[in-house]
């Protein structure tokens, strides 16, 4: 039996390093699954254990024994893990980043033949499992892939893996395959909830890496539709392209197109998008936060522009009330691995929020970024952005300036308090290092959340005159 599975619906972008402005990598992605669900960052510490760890879910009961040494990492949990832990992203201690992950689907004709498995890895381990035992990209999908073709996948994912020389994107297909790619230095790539890689080059094991028996899994169910068999094309293998895909997925690639390769003539519905693109420009970090906080803007599509109330709500927008968290993680040239990193976390929905700079190599959270409670609580940090956002919400036209002014000025002073450490760490050891970025970290989340505080005082204070009961009277009485 094909188990039913509550997807979450992220988009993702990954930016190669000679695609980008500063010569970093970015692999970012939109947490996408409730809209009042809260997440938390913390730091997971190095650990050497005496007895061998079990990883056990209380997602779907899967398990897997873990190798005795832990390597630090960072993770955004769920404010509990009554149904999972759902890490979703972070680095570790050796400068790999991952994201996990950007849910997928396999098309029938796949699942006949491989079926997910119901107890199987899924989204809400592979965080967990992977990235504190891995030192490179490559490792980290040699690892996963060989979770997924021993014990299957209960899910059909893609995951963003990079590290300090490159960028890749791994997708699983069914129960026990998966391919990954990476992504070309001078390339970028947009993804949005369908299979994306294309075809899958087994003469370059420099580019991409496959489970060993696909190729025979194939040939031996006859799923390639290739008429000349001369293509691997694992989106159309293993992928869907239905009417859902147009309504729900190709828009949100179309329109990073749209913002970056405009010269590319695609409709919002088409299924023939490459997967690998390259833009118009070198792309920054603000680019990929613009990317990630969009929802049409400049079209008729977008949900609180200008268009027909039909055309308004066509498609699922890039933002939308439904993000937990968005990030980007950025890996910068030519630095010590512990400032290399940066987490830019955008708690809740990323066009409301702020993407606030998180070097990797600290080594704990601020007290607001942990124990997020599930209901509305004053002093979290999730809860902070996720209230200005309901604010904004009912008068958009008037607070959305004050908003945007707001993200706008956050911007510049954490580019400014980026530039500031980073003239500021040298010489430094390790340790005062670690604790040095700790404390720059602390600096940056108390500047984003005291300048939310008071937006959220001035829409309060403006919104006062604006309840349905008021009345106009003759000021003469």
């Amino acid at each position: 039996m094909i188990p039913y599975k509550n997807f979450s619906a992220c988009t993702s972008m990954i930016v190669g390093k000679k695609a980008s402005i500063d010569g970093s990598i970015m692999i970012a992605r939109n947490e996408d699954s409730k809209s009042s669900w809260p997440k938390n960052y913390v730091i997971h510490e190095h650990q050497e254990f005496s007895e061998t760890p079990v990883f056990s879910s209380k997602d779907n009961g899967f398990k897997l024994t873990l190798p005795k040494v832990r390597f630090q990492y960072s993770a955004t949990p769920e404010w509990t893990d009554k149904f999972g832990l759902f890490e979703e992203n972070g680095f570790n201690e050796f400068g790999v980043a991952m994201s996990a992950t950007e849910s997928t689907y396999t098309n029938q004709l796949a699942l006949g033949a491989d079926p997910l498995n119901e107890d199987g890895i899924g989204e809400e381990a592979m965080i967990t499992v992977v990235l504190p035992y891995v030192k490179t990209a490559r490792e980290g999908i040699a690892r996963l892939g060989q979770i997924v073709e021993y014990f299957g996948t209960s899910e059909s994912n893609g995951i963003l893996f990079a590290d300090k020389n490159e960028a890749w994107y791994m997708e699983t297909g069914g129960g026990h395959n998966w391919v990954a790619q990476r992504i070309p230095d001078d390339g970028y790539a947009v993804i949005a909830n369908q299979s994306a890689i294309q075809d899958v080059d087994f003469n370059d094991p420099d580019n991409f890496m496959w489970s060993p028996k696909i190729r025979r899994f194939v040939s031996e169910n006859h799923l390639n539709p290739d008429p000349s068999g001369k293509t691997f094309n694992f989106r159309k293998i293993f992928g869907t392209a239905d009417l859902s895909d147009t309504v729900y997925n190709t828009p949100r690639v179309w329109y990073g197109l749209k913002m970056f390769s405009p010269e590319l003539n695609f409709e919002p519905t088409s299924q023939e998008m490459p997967f690998i693109n390259q833009a118009n420009r070198k792309l920054s970090l603000f680019d990929v936060e613009d990317f990630l906080s969009s929802h049409y803007q400049g079209t008729p599509f977008d949900p609180i522009g200008e268009g027909s109330e039909h055309d308004k709500h066509l498609y699922r927008p890039i933002s939308l009330a439904k993000t937990q968290e968005a990030h980007i993680l950025q890996i910068r040239p030519n630095m010590p691995t512990p400032a290399a990193g940066i987490q830019w976390l955008a708690m809740g929905v990323a066009a409301q929020s702020s993407f606030v700079p998180f070097y990797a190599g600290a080594n704990t959270t601020p007290k607001s970024y942990q124990n997020a409670s599930g209901s509305y609580a004053p002093n979290q940090a999730y809860w902070t952005y996720k209230l200005a956002g309901v604010l904004v919400d009912p008068h958009y036209v008037k607070f959305g300036p004050k908003l945007n002014d707001t993200k706008a000025k956050l911007r510049v002073n954490f580019q400014q308090a980026v530039k500031q450490a980073d003239a500021s760490f040298q010489g430094l050891s390790n340790v005062e290092l670690a604790n040095y970025l700790t404390k720059v970290n602390f600096a940056n989340a108390k500047m984003g959340l005291d300048a939310y505080n008071q937006l959220i005082s001035d829409i309060i204070t403006n919104s006062t005159d604006l309840s349905p009961i008021n009345f106009t009277q003759d000021t003469n009485l």
